[in-house]
This record gives C-alpha cells, sequence and structure tokens, in this order.
C-alpha cells in the first residue's frame, strides 16, 4: 500500500510542534516555507507540464528535432507562467540517431535476441556474423590477451544490476556500457555486446551512452535485455559455440543542443542566483517522463509555486532545463552544463548554490546540504520544514550535484541534493517502459513540496554555504 505523504505530513505535526525551536530571525521565513510546503502537496503545475511535454513531444533524443521543439514550447510554458528573462542558450552538438537495428542467434540453436544499440555506437555496415566471447567483468575483457578477440564479439556478462534505494548498484556496471566497446576494439572484436544495465527481468534492453575513444566511438555496441542476455549465458555455459548475427543503421550526425533559461527574479539581492537543474534530453526508446521529464515538471513547479506564495524571495531563483545530458561527445564540452558555465562567465560567482532533479518522481527521503552545513542552523531550519513529508537530514555532505551541474559545483558553486527513492527507478531507467504512466503523481507533489519549502529558506535568507566550508587541511 502506497503510504500518503499527507497522512505522513498529519501524523508528523505533533512532533514539528514540540520540536527544536527555530532561531529567531527566521521563524517567518520557516512559516512562509511550510506554508508553500504545504501549499504544494495539494496544488502544483508538474503534472500537466510532464503530461503536455511527453504528449506533445514523445522521445527527445538529443539534438532532435523533439528535443529543440521541445525546448521551444518549454520557454513559452516558462513565460505563461509568469518566469523572466526566458532563453533559450544553443550549443553545438554530436546527435546520433538509432535507425533499424537487429540481433540474432544463429546456427544449431536459432533464436532472435531483443537488443538495443548503445547511444553514439556506429552502424553495422551491412551484417555482422561471428562467435561470442564471453566474459564477466569488464576487467576480465581487459586482461585477453591483444588480438584474441580477432574476427568474435566480445560479450560482457556482469550479473544483474543490485536494486538499491539511492541507486549505487549503476555506477559498477555503467562503467562496463562506457568503456566497453573501446575495450572490445583493443583487442580485434568485431562488435561488443552486454547485460542491459537495470534491476529489472524485463524483456525490455536498456540503452545509454558509450564513450569516445580518441574522437570515434570504434565498433557497434549493443544491450541485451536481461531474459536475452541469460540464454547467450546459459548456452555459453552449456558448451554451446554461439554465434550472433548484428545489423545496426545508426549514425551520428551535426546538429545543436540548447538549454531553456527562466527566472523569478529576486527581490532585495536579484543578483543571488539559486540553480534548478533538471534535462529536456531523453533516449529514443521511451518517452522521457521518469528520466528526466519528471526533474524539470518538479523544479518548474516549486519555483511557481513560490512565485505565486504572495511574496517574491530575495534571491532570483533559475530554473534550467539543460540540453543533451544523455550523450557523450568527442571532445569533453560539459554538454548543457559545461554550456550553461561557459555561459554566464564570471557570474559563476554570484551562483549561491544549485541542485538537480534527475532520479525520477518518486518521494524525496534525504536531504544533503553542501560540506559545512551539516548541523547548522540552517540544516535545523531544513529539518523542521522537511520532517513532516517524510525526509529526513543526511550527515554526507554533497559535493558532485549530478551531470548537469557538475560543471558548476567544479567551478566552486555549493551543491545540495534532495534523494529520491530509486528502488524502481531503474527498472525503467532507458527503456521503453520510461513513459508517463509511471509517474506516481502523489510522490511527484512530495517531490514539489520539499524542493518549494527547501529552495524557500535559501532563497529569502542570508545563509552562504561557501563561508560554511571547513578550513583546508594543511
Amino acid at each position: 500500500m502506497r503510504l500518503s505523504v499527507r497522512l505522513l505530513a498529519a501524523s508528523a505535526l505533533a512532533l514539528t510542534l514540540v520540536g527544536t525551536p527555530a532561531f529567531a530571525q527566521d521563524a517567518g521565513t520557516i512559516q512562509r516555507a511550510e506554508t508553500l510546503r504545504d501549499a504544494a502537496l495539494n496544488q502544483n503545475i508538474a503534472l500537466d507540464y510532464l503530461t503536455q511535454l511527453t504528449t506533445r513531444f514523445g522521445a527527445r533524443p538529443a539534438g532532435s528535432k523533439a528535443e529543440q521543439d521541445a525546448s521551444a514550447w518549454a520557454a513559452d510554458y516558462m513565460r505563461a507562467q509568469g518566469f523572466q528573462n526566458v532563453r533559450i542558450e544553443q550549443f553545438p552538438l554530436v546527435g546520433w540517431e538509432r535507425g533499424e537495428e537487429s540481433g540474432a542467434i544463429v546456427g544449431a540453436r536459432p533464436q532472435r535476441l531483443v537488443l538495443a544499440a548503445l547511444g553514439h555506437s556506429p552502424g553495422t555496415n551491412g551484417v555482422i556474423e561471428a562467435e561470442v566471447v564471453r566474459f564477466d567483468s569488464l576487467e576480465a575483457l581487459n586482461a585477453a590477451p591483444a588480438g584474441s578477440l580477432a574476427g568474435k564479439i566480445a560479450y560482457v556478462d556482469a550479473g544483474q544490476m543490485v536494486r538499491m534505494q539511492d541507486g549505487s548498484g549503476y555506477g559498477p556496471l555503467t562503467r562496463i556500457r562506457g568503456a566497453g566497446p573501446g575495450a572490445a576494439a583493443a583487442k580485434g572484436a568485431l562488435a561488443f555486446i552486454m547485460r542491459s544495465v537495470g534491476s529489472d527481468e524485463h524483456r525490455m534492453p536498456h540503452t545509454g551512452t558509450t564513450r569516445y575513444v580518441d574522437g570515434v566511438v570504434p565498433l557497434p555496441g549493443f544491450a541485451l535485455a536481461a531474459p536475452d542476455a541469460d540464454t547467450v549465458s546459459r548456452l555459453i555455459a552449456m558448451g554451446e559455440t554461439v554465434r550472433l548475427r548484428l545489423s545496426s543503421t545508426a549514425h551520428v550526425y551535426e546538429t545543436v543542443s540548447q538549454n531553456v533559461i527562466g527566472d523569478i527574479v529576486g527581490r532585495s539581492r536579484p543578483n543571488e542566483i539559486i540553480v534548478l537543474g533538471s534535462h529536456m534530453d531523453s533516449w529514443d526508446l521511451g518517452t522521457g517522463a521518469i528520466d528526466d521529464g519528471a526533474g524539470g515538471a518538479i523544479t518548474l513547479a516549486a519555483a511557481k509555486a513560490i512565485a505565486e506564495g504572495g511574496r517574491r524571495p530575495a534571491r532570483t531563483i533559475r530554473v534550467v532545463l539543460y540540453g543533451a545530458e544523455e550523450v557523450d561527445q568527442p571532445t569533453d564540452t560539459g554538454n548543457g552544463g559545461g554550456a550553461y558555465l561557459r555561459g554566464i562567465g564570471t557570474a559563476v560567482e554570484r551562483h549561491i548554490i544549485a541542485g538537480e532533479s534527475d532520479f525520477g518522481a518518486d518521494r524525496v527521503y534525504s536531504l544533503g546540504l553542501p560540506p559545512g552545513a551539516q548541523g547548522s542552523e540552517f540544516a535545523r531550519a531544513a529539518a523542521k520544514v522537511l520532517y513532516p513529508i517524510g525526509v529526513l537530514s543526511s550527515n554526507q555532505p554533497e559535493l558532485s550535484g549530478g551531470a548537469d551541474i557538475g560543471p558548476l559545483a567544479a567551478a566552486g558553486v555549493p551543491v545540495f541534493r534532495l534523494d529520491q527513492d530509486g528502488s524502481r527507478y531503474f527498472d525503467l531507467h532507458h527503456t521503453a517502459d520510461d513513459t508517463l504512466d509511471k509517474i506516481d503523481p502523489e510522490q511527484m507533489s512530495q517531490n514539489v513540496a520539499a524542493w518549494a519549502g527547501l529552495i524557500w529558506l535559501i532563497a529569502d535568507s542570508e545563509v552562504d554555504f561557501r563561508a560554511m566550508r571547513p578550513a583546508a587541511q594543511p
């Protein structure tokens, strides 16, 4: 049974009332944050935005016409919601189109396979048919003798992704997707295949970007749906020689992507900027509802809730819908995040803090603040506002932020995180099942409430997260 966030808020009310008193100078700010939180639980624009985005434009691959059209529409949506200084910031991009693809086991045990080309992999230039050599890790592939895979297909099956609330099972496997094609090419392989990086056992492959090596992706790469990966691995374990036939017409092309930027301009300190980030692009198999249309919906709705709260905050709240988060590029330009950092120049010094929503729309359960903020008066105020909707404070400082705001973090901007429950995220991530019906509106509203309450505390205060940083150790 799904836990109602409204019921949780009601049941925690008594605890909130008897909790540690807020520091007096921020009593009014805290009270308004609580009011914004409760209002966002009951009404916000997140579902409207996400419904329109995914229905009007569907999948939004980086650099595609769909991404460009969706960005133009989102800019108009922001203007209609009262955002100011709305603009679209373009940057060059190498785009990628999937084309047509197929895979099958051939020979004595013929079977069709369900697979997906990895993002930015080249096409097969016809049909590749070759024997499969299986490895149980990227390290094992890297340890193969030079030339040992000449004329063969390298296959890495490192087992099923471990399901974790915080998504920590993803990292150990996604590096296979990034580095696998290059490692296979170095050993002479014709192509690379891998078990999809996902926590599900559905017959739906998970795509995702692979990595350029010296300006190119060296050979075609594919992800097998989990049941098909099981089949190939079992046949090999039975002593069978497995031959695959692979084809793909994938190709790259020159294009542009873009960031969409809009502000709720601050009342008294408009040059102090708080960035709320997400990304507009998605993979092409689904409609990008959880990855990451939901993040844009949550951050837009939170900023809108603050703007409608009856009083503008002191600082400027900036919503950025970043372009091209999903794809690697031949050069390390940082994609949308890098383009934004280059565009603001020295104004990065006036960026107070940044946060990113890019983990679906299930409930927020934890708040991570920048180094030094743990245990501060601000942290206690945030706990008072967020605990009633089920958000606990983390003792771990947030350092990196995420792919989109990572360049800001690297440039010295403090970052925070509102951790979402990712228990089912990687069942859907980068698959055809990433669609609007997977969104739980009540949990998404809890996200909006958490963002609105927290951001008000930051935006209408003088808190300086840079000054809270611990002194560097000698």
